[in-house]
């Protein structure tokens, strides 16, 4: 995978697969009978140890699509799977966990691509550029954790959900920041740690309230539009 390219969308921990957010089971085959007996009725096969599991955070990714799906119940969440709840809980320990895992997978598809970016692109201007482009495009793939990353699916959860998005979003400012650094520096700035603080903060701004927008206007208005346009403005 290359640093234009497209972000990842599954959640299987592997952020290099190509998969969508919803990735049913394959169908089961029906056996076929014989001329003295009838065929025999589909079986539902009991998933791979740890399939169940990406299936539940597939489904509540999904579901977080949904029109007026901010907050996903986990009956809800178990009616969907076909499940009870108590089903639920032998996998993630709470709804809170559930969601650390989507949390867990947004950190990992987005760094691995960012660290990419930063080892395979000297010019700072454009590790700034694709870094934007990266976190922006992974929100408009995958619409339901763009809830979860703009806190939208969090407000009634865990507050330490809340925590580690934020501090997710830091990490992404600190990045930029080391990158606009360097640019200062090489184009004599004799502020550089000030200019590259300044820019950093506004660019991250830019690329949550993308991001927020998309979300509230149910991802209708693309986080990517016009996108080369703006980094012109901001990251000029």
């Amino acid at each position: 995978m290359t640093p234009s390219s497209d972000p990842p969308a599954s959640v299987t921990g592997d952020p290099e697969e190509e998969a969508s957010v919803s990735s049913p089971l394959p169908d089961e085959a029906i056996v076929p009978g014989t001329a003295r007996q009838p065929p025999s009725l589909p079986t539902r096969k009991r998933p791979r140890p740890g399939e169940r599991r990406v299936q539940i955070l597939e489904t509540l990714a999904t579901m977080l699509q949904e029109p007026g799906a901010e907050r996903v119940t986990t009956a809800a969440l178990a009616a969907k799977l076909d499940v009870s709840e108590a089903a639920l809980y032998r996998h993630f320990a709470s709804k809170a966990q559930m969601f650390e895992g989507l949390i867990e997978f947004i950190e990992q598809s987005v760094f691995t691509l960012v660290n990419q970016i930063v080892e395979r692109e000297s010019d700072a201007g454009v590790q700034v550029q694709r870094v934007l482009a990266v976190l922006l495009q992974f929100g408009e793939k995958n619409p339901g954790m763009t809830r979860v990353m703009v806190g939208d699916a969090l407000v009634f959860e865990n507050d330490r959900l809340t925590a580690r998005m934020n501090q997710f979003f830091e990490r992404i400012e600190s990045q930029l920041r080391q990158s606009l650094r360097q640019r200062a520096e090489a184009a004599g700035s004799t502020t550089p740690t000030v200019d590259a603080n300044a820019q950093a903060s506004v660019l991250t701004a830019f690329a949550i309230g993308r991001l927020q927008r998309f979300a509230r206007s149910g991802f209708k208005k693309s986080p990517t539009e016009h996108l080369d346009v703006a980094l012109r403005l901001f990251a000029a």
